[in-house]
């Protein structure tokens, strides 16, 4: 019972419960663009709702590009739903038509209900790029500015909201810039970027984190594709996959300790944008990922269903005993 919208790409998602009810907010574009390639450029964001994560009632488009020329009239890319302050708040990724995309920004919408509607928080803008910290796009250096991909912890930890995302350190080689990026709110509205959680050194990106906490550990999920390893990385893991990976702390500001592999990976890519859950059918932790690249070599454009978790020794792993495939 994958969750699959007959006229629709789907792809990243996060997730927000309340009351016994799963909701996905995920990425969406019409088929009818034709090639799946083009669905980033042509993307706005879904809402769906289970009790189980298995059945689906997909509720429509419920966040889009600004209409008007403004810093994401091009793109509303993936984000993080919380709940804090008296309201729901959605932290996205923007771009703009007039920079052809290039610079990704984070935005920011507030909503009464989590069935919205979602109203900017101003211009919507929450956080642009620091200098300082992070590299600004050039050029023959990276394919974009990377700053996207928020994840906002619900709760205050030493008095300040703690946001994750997506960025590029200022050196290194071109695949080690990769590194977990960090921003500090008081107030859920006014960010400052500060230097990154995570360094990296092995991947060119880290996309869509999602930090929590299990058993009085941290862990940071990630994703990325082999072709964005380190040399060394790939040299070291028998060339790479493409799928889901995680770090594991003690406090989630680290110090942050790379996985010895992978929780979920293969060539060509299957799965992608992984997200560790609670399962509410059998309580414990499951891995869900949209589905990339089908048994015919073509984009697929939907979510899987749960895959059970082993969590040993401070470790995930896939349930080998599910018979997943």
């Amino acid at each position: 019972m994958t969750l699959s919208i007959d006229d629709k790409f789907i792809w990243d998602f996060w997730h927000f419960e309340e009351d016994g009810e799963q909701h996905l907010f995920m990425l969406q574009a019409d088929r009818a663009i034709g090639n799946p390639d083009l669905r980033h450029w042509n993307v706005s964001v879904g809402h769906a709702v289970s009790r189980d994560l298995r059945h689906w009632d997909y509720r429509g488009t419920v966040f889009q590009p600004s209409a008007s020329p403004a810093w994401d009239d091009f793109t509303t890319w993936t984000g993080s739903v919380i709940r804090a302050e008296g309201c729901y708040h959605l932290f996205y990724t923007g771009t703009s038509r007039s920079e052809d995309g290039m610079r990704q920004r984070i935005g920011h919408a507030t909503s009464h209900s989590i069935d919205g509607p979602w109203t900017r928080v101003g211009d919507g803008l929450a956080l642009d790029l620091d200098e300082r910290y992070y590299e600004e796009f050039a050029e023959g250096s990276w394919h974009d500015r990377a700053l996207r991909d928020p994840w906002v912890l619900p709760e205050k930890i030493d008095g300040a909201y703690h946001m994750f995302f997506t960025a590029r350190r200022r050196d290194g080689e071109k695949y080690e810039r990769g590194v977990i990026g960090h921003a500090v709110s008081t107030d859920l509205l006014h960010w400052e970027a500060t230097a990154p959680v995570y360094a990296g050194g092995h991947y060119g990106q880290l996309e869509v984190p999602q930090v929590f906490e299990r058993d009085g550990r941290w862990f940071c999920t990630f994703c990325n594709v082999r072709e964005h390893w380190s040399e060394a990385q790939r040299a070291s893991h028998g060339g790479g996959v493409s799928g889901t990976h995680y770090l594991v702390a003690d406090h989630p500001l680290g110090p942050w300790t790379p996985d010895e592999g992978f929780l979920d990976g293969d060539v060509p890519c299957r799965r992608y944008a992984g997200k560790i859950l609670r399962d509410p059918v059998t309580g414990k932790d499951c891995l869900m990922a949209f589905l990339d690249t089908g048994a015919d070599g073509q984009f697929v454009g939907q979510i899987g269903d749960p895959i059970p978790l082993v969590l040993e020794n401070g470790c995930y792993r896939l349930d080998d005993s599910a018979g997943q495939e």
